[in-house]
């Protein structure tokens, strides 16, 4: 019996993992899109509809001219309206890590990741390097030369949402889960595009032992250079945090060091992150609230967020406006997985977690 797997459980905690990734992507999905839904256009919705602070997913919005910004899929994600979860590649991606390493193990080759891909993940559910490394790989090419062609997003976050199942099956060992998410990124990424996927799924897998959020957050920065830019900024948020700045200053700082880098790119999105699950302190309405609060690219930081929380927490413990309305299914465009049921996928994980 692991260190790990002790009151709350390992069980529950990576349940808790998979209930918190689904609920912050479902939080966060009605506004992703950051040039429009900034972090003041978002405060400023949710004091119009009386929702702040912000306890339970989004509401709807007041009248139909209020709707038009936000996602098409808003219908399906506000409360009152949840049941079941949207299908969304933040989820998806975790589906397909379970499958690669239930298929391939944990010693599976960045070429059986892109194998995967082309077998089980329709294209046009694929964005940005994604995208671009899918296209490469149906053109022949191979890693690591799918993540460098005709690429120019492979600073983005793409990679970093795919890092959870590494961090959810290496519970307590953080250099391992940055090693497979590595292993993972590659396909589609460079640089901070890689180190972001190291980073989150070391921040995961830290979760399962940390005392705190901090203990976590400056674990998971041991896996990454430090002296890369995603480092750096993950620090300044951690130090501005420990200087007693409120959080809304911590974000307006961080938006002005990195600006420029658009709202997809990992780094900002990494201090959004950084600043929710900082100023959260472990509760895990307030972490999912404060990280899609944060603007950028909401559904994806939300998603992170709720999984390094879910994690800390307990499923027993993630509260039952975000969990009950999932109704333990989940909508999936990966074959074979449409309506696969949450605790299934968390089961399935466990397995695997317990396998090393």
């Amino acid at each position: 019996m692991s260190a790990v797997d002790t009151e709350p459980g390992l069980a529950d905690r990576i349940l808790g993992g998979w209930l918190g990734r689904i609920a912050g992507n479902m939080l966060g999905k009605p506004v992703e899109q950051g040039e429009v839904w900034t972090r003041e256009r978002i405060d400023r919705y949710l004091r119009r509809t009386d929702a702040l602070p912000l306890t339970d997913y989004l509401p709807e919005p007041p009248t139909e001219s209020e709707g038009l910004d936000l996602r098409p899929e808003w219908r399906d994600c506000v409360r009152g309206r949840v049941h079941g979860s949207c299908r969304d590649d933040d989820v998806d991606y975790a589906i397909l890590g379970l499958d690669l390493l239930e298929t391939h193990g944990f010693d599976f080759t960045t070429e059986q990741v892109g194998d995967l891909w082309l077998l089980r993940l329709p294209y046009l559910q694929t964005f940005t390097a994604e995208r671009a490394a899918y296209r490469n790989l149906a053109n022949g090419l191979k890693p690591p030369v799918t993540a460098t062609c005709d690429n120019p997003y492979q600073e983005w976050i793409g990679a970093l949402i795919r890092a959870d199942i590494h961090g959810w099956t290496s519970p307590g060992a953080p250099h391992r889960a940055a090693s497979l998410a590595r292993r993972d990124a590659v396909l589609s990424h460079t640089g901070n595009g890689v180190y972001g996927a190291m980073w989150a799924a070391a921040l995961i897998s830290a979760a399962f032992t940390a005392p705190t959020v901090r203990h976590a957050v400056d674990e998971a920065l041991t896996v990454i250079p430090a002296s890369s830019r995603l480092a750096r900024t993950v620090r300044r948020v951690a130090s501005l945090h420990e200087a007693g700045l409120a959080w809304e200053d911590t974000l307006t700082t961080l938006t002005e060091e990195t600006a420029g880098l658009g709202w997809i790119h990992t780094v900002p999105n990494a201090a959004v992150l950084t600043a929710g699950l900082l100023y959260g302190d472990g509760d895990f309405t307030r972490t999912i609230a404060l990280t899609v609060r944060g603007g950028l690219d909401t559904d994806s930081n939300g998603a992170t967020a709720g999984s390094v929380a879910g994690v800390l927490c307990g499923a027993a413990a993630v509260p039952a406006q975000w969990k009950d309305p999932l109704q333990d299914t989940v909508r999936s465009a990966v074959f074979g997985f449409d309506g696969v049921r949450i605790s299934e996928l968390a089961e399935r994980t466990l397995r695997l977690a317990r396998a090393e």
